[in-house]
């Protein structure tokens, strides 16, 4: 180790300052599985919170823009999960409602270091949170204020998933890559459901707390990522294991050709245009950016559409809407888990995707048509809409981007990966902007509409992912046959 102070290593980052302190006070450094751990954790709980300040908007959007005279009625009994609005929450929602949403009009990661980009962000993200907020306090009614202040915590949002991935995909190999990020992805759902459930919370003391206190923890947690976490092996100088990402140089190897070889292969960021000609990456972004429309339209409007539908001849309150649409994301948890694990078994990423996408569409029919008949079975049907729904974009999101930003086209250039990732979930995040701007305008008509519109992004989703899929299917019955005859050469596997 040295001494504290030696906290640069050959690629020009810095070590973790808190990681610096352990191991200064343990006179060693930490193992791989300990590093390891760290980032999961850290990356687990980074992403949950940028979902839980991302969340805040649609809880809060019912008492921003009241448009029901019966939002806050409930038939439910009072547990604890299914609570009433108090009397002056329903008639300040109901009445009320906050100007300018109250009316009709209410309509770099490659190049720096990624614990810092990744801190930048989330800081960014909890300051611009907790500006719409402020706009409760300040008593702001001007709608391009709201509007600025949620231009640039989009801007800032931006940042988390090309980093986390990244950070991921340089500690974690491919062997069970998608069940482990599959079960790690679980923090969309948790994020969402962390922020729905102190988001409906806070209300009844003002929705400009359901923004600032998520933006706190958001702050909080990225200033837990600016002091422990490891962005890459080499950068705390420890050795990957054997199905490691990268490769540190060993103790009894010559430095010197691995150094001379760095800015060829680890250092040098990836074209944009050459990481769209990666084999993969065009169908798996396109089919994300129609992934993205169906989950981020239930992520913004899930709780609004819920207590503007009868349900049982009678409206859920805010809160309890709130509430109820975090089913959606627990089976998000499930869906996620479960396409990892079926990808991984199968060694099988589009047919995987493809196969939850197309099962997504009579998920959201029969949601759509018999999500109203009782309590239970809306539940019910909503953990299946959201196990189909957030499967694919679990997917896609971490295990096909992190596979694709190691391809074996990039000859071991490790620094590819946010560039990658960044590319498909920036075009899928075209798609998550589009449903619900989309959804705004075409609920006003009819919601049946909505789910049509949805229904028919997941079909195309599906179909693009074709190619691949007949590749995939080709591939193995080609390697069956080849077992079957007993022949040692097997055929080329198409990498996703």
């Amino acid at each position: 180790m040295g001494s504290i102070e030696d906290s640069r290593t050959e690629t020009g980052c810095s070590k973790p300052i808190a990681i610096r302190f352990v191991e200064y006070i343990n006179k060693s450094t930490l193992t791989f599985r300990t590093y390891q751990a760290i980032v999961l954790i850290l990356t687990f709980l980074a992403y949950a919170s940028y979902h839980a300040t991302r969340k805040t908007t649609s809880i809060v959007k019912s008492t921003l823009y009241p448009k029901s005279s019966k939002l806050g009625f409930s038939p439910w009994p009072r547990t604890h999960f299914l609570r009433l609005s108090t009397e002056r929450r329903e008639k300040d929602s109901i009445d009320n409602g906050w100007a300018p949403f109250d009316g009709s009009e209410g309509h770099l990661g490659d190049r720096m270091d990624l614990r810092v980009f990744l801190t930048v962000g989330m800081v960014g993200t909890a300051i611009f949170t907790s500006l719409f907020g402020a706009g409760y306090w300040l008593n702001i009614h001007s709608f391009y204020y709201f509007l600025a202040i949620q231009m640039f915590a989009g801007l800032f949002q931006s940042t988390g998933w090309p980093s986390v991935v990244a950070v991921l995909g340089n500690w974690f190999g491919k062997r069970k890559r998608g069940l482990i990020m599959g079960i790690w992805n679980a923090h969309t759902s948790v994020g969402n459901i962390f922020g729905s459930l102190v988001a409906s919370a806070l209300l009844e003391y003002g929705w400009g707390w359901s923004f600032a206190i998520p933006g706190l923890l958001t702050a909080i947690m990225g200033l837990a990522v600016f002091l422990f976490l490891p962005s890459s092996p080499e950068i705390v100088g420890v050795d990957s294991e054997e199905d490691g990402q990268l490769e540190s140089p060993k103790k009894n190897e010559i430095k010197e050709p691995l150094l001379k070889r760095l800015p060829e292969v680890k250092e040098k960021p990836i074209g944009f245009i050459e990481a769209w000609k990666i084999p993969g990456v065009a169908p798996f972004a396109l089919c994300l950016f129609f992934s993205k429309l169906v989950a981020y339209t239930f992520l913004y409007w899930l709780p609004f559409y819920i207590s503007h539908t009868e349900i049982e001849g009678g409206y859920l309150s805010d809160e309890t809407s709130g509430n109820l649409s975090t089913i959606f994301d627990v089976g998000g948890v499930v869906g996620g888990i479960l396409a990892g694990h079926i990808s991984d078994q199968l060694d099988a990423r589009a047919i995987t995707a493809a196969s939850f996408m197309y099962c997504a569409i009579p998920a959201l029919f029969f949601y759509r048509i018999y999500g109203e008949v009782s309590l239970y079975v809306n539940i019910a049907l909503l953990f299946v809409a959201g196990m189909f729904v957030n499967g694919p974009y679990a997917l896609i999101t971490t295990a096909v981007s992190a596979d694709l930003g190691t391809h074996s086209s990039l000859n071991g250039n490790s620094r590819a990966l946010a560039t990658v990732t960044a590319i498909i979930d920036g075009t899928g995040s075209v798609g998550a902007a589009l449903g619900p701007l989309l959804t705004g305008y075409i609920s006003a008509k009819s919601w049946n509409e909505v789910f049509t519109m949805l229904m028919v992004a997941a079909l195309i989703a599906g179909l693009l992912l074709t190619r691949l899929v007949v590749a995939e299917l080709a591939a193995k019955i080609g390697k069956s046959r080849a077992q079957a005859h007993g022949s040692t050469k097997l055929p080329l596997r198409l990498e996703v």
